[in-house]
């Protein structure tokens, strides 16, 4: 049996980095819809720190991919698709976070970093942080 080429590796990460910024986006729209109700694109555009010209980029992609819907005048609304993506997300964010925190990071480190390695846990990777959690520690 050979080996895989040394690229093959890297590849998971470069398909990872691709879902990174929809998954950012879905949570972050349901977010505001829990905390105000509605999503709009000023409100994304605010929180991530870009224009109003990346945000709608991304709106569209989402769209494209059925995981949004926009109406004008009325923000940005998750599909039944959207919802399902960003309850995954949410709840592996706070599986990471729990984790980090368990180990002893600080919080304010563990949150940081929880925002980046959350895109990039495998499902084995998820459940070993469950069993981890889980399991009575001293």
């Amino acid at each position: 049996m050979t080996a895989p080429p040394r690229y093959a590796r890297f590849e998971r990460t470069r398909l990872d980095h691709q879902q990174e910024l929809v998954e950012d986006y879905v949570e972050e729209i349901a977010q505001l819809h829990r905390d105000h109700g509605e999503a709009r694109a000023s409100d994304l555009a605010e929180r991530f720190g870009v224009s109003a010209a990346a945000v709608s980029k991304v709106i569209t992609r989402l769209k494209r991919d059925g995981l949004a819907e926009a109406r004008p005048y009325r923000g940005v609304f998750l599909t039944d698709q959207g919802r399902e993506l960003a309850a995954k997300v949410e709840a592996r964010h706070q599986l990471v976070l729990s984790t980090l925190l368990a180990l002893g990071v600080p919080p304010n480190v563990a949150e940081a970093d929880s925002e980046g390695i959350e895109h990039h846990c495998s499902d084995a990777t998820v459940e070993a942080m469950k069993r981890f959690l889980e399991t009575p520690r001293s």
